[in-house]
């Protein structure tokens, strides 16, 4: 594989920069990997474990020189970070992101990056239910998808440039409009990740069924709730502030749904039951023969393999 940057800035240093450092390292994408982070814990750890050759204090350091800065913070964050990053980017740079939020980042980010930096949104789908600079892994990203939102003003050399890019890292690529992005993603992460933080807090508060009971007698339903619900508070609050109005729209289908299937239990309608999770089982077989997935018992949740290994 040769190399396509001279040098990437990631911008915050947590699961999925991390994940990005190693498979450049593996791909031998870039010449040099610097990074960014706000706590200086993180910034030690990057250095210990060989992340990146040199961790700025400041993300205005890291992007200097830098022909592709990846901003992996979250959403919220976004506004102060292009701040202070646009005077100090390199003419010709791409700045991307990993925001599970499209339009969100793009009004963020967008009016402050200065004329002749192609900005081109960006949103890995592929994570853990682990954070922080150690949790990553360079085969993260392999068969997974990565969505990219170009902008108006997104040149098509530099949006086939990043396309090459992630494809390297083994990622498939599709590109797609931002309130597209938006909506698909209310469906396939933002509202489960809802429902599953919900469905957490009420055995949290059924008060009739102890907690010990909740751990010891988990089934595999409850057990994925919590496997999920164990995600990053802040980048989970930032995607429903900033993803509200399609977040709300599913949820509202949802409870639809839910209403109609109360009333076939509460009448016994057990065709009507039995039809409708025949249809949603043919949702799930879809997701295992796309590569999504794996019908193993434990889900194919297994430590992931080593590159090379």
């Amino acid at each position: 594989m040769s190399v396509i940057y001279d040098r990437v800035a990631l911008i915050g240093l947590g699961l999925i920069a991390s994940s990005i450092a190693h498979a450049v390292k593996w791909k031998g994408l870039a010449r040099e990997v610097v990074g960014h982070a706000r706590s200086a814990e993180t910034r030690a750890t990057a250095l210990e474990i060989g992340l990146c050759s040199e961790v700025f204090e400041t993300a205005a350091e890291a992007v200097r020189g830098a022909d592709l800065v990846i901003l992996c913070v979250p959403v919220g964050a976004m506004d102060a970070i292009a701040a202070e990053i646009a005077p100090h980017l390199k003419p010709g740079a791409t700045v991307t992101d990993v925001g599970s939020v499209k339009q969100a980042v793009i009004d963020a980010v967008g009016p402050h990056l200065p004329e002749g930096v192609h900005f081109i949104p960006g949103h890995p789908l592929a994570g853990t239910e682990h954070s922080g600079p150690r949790a990553g892994f360079a085969t993260l990203f392999v068969n997974r998808w990565w969505l990219l939102t170009p902008v108006a003003q997104s040149e098509p050399d530099a949006v086939a440039r990043l396309r090459s890019f992630v494809e390297a890292m083994g990622a498939n690529v599709e590109e797609m409009d931002a309130p597209h992005h938006d909506l698909v993603l209310a469906v396939t992460s933002h509202t489960p990740h809802l429902i599953a933080y919900t469905m957490v807090g009420v055995a949290d508060h059924l008060r009739r069924v102890s907690q010990s009971e909740v751990i010891k007698f988990s089934a595999s339903g409850f057990r994925d709730f919590t496997r999920i619900a164990a995600s990053d508070p802040v980048m989970w609050r930032d995607v429903f502030l900033t993803n509200k109005e399609a977040t709300l729209d599913i949820l509202g289908r949802f409870t639809e749904e839910l209403f109609m299937l109360q009333r076939a239990i509460r009448m016994g309608d057990g065709d009507m039951l039995h039809d409708y999770f025949t249809r949603t089982r043919a949702i799930r077989r879809g997701i295992i023969e796309a590569g999504q997935d794996t019908d193993a018992p434990d889900f194919g949740r297994a430590p992931a393999p080593k590159p090379g290994a």
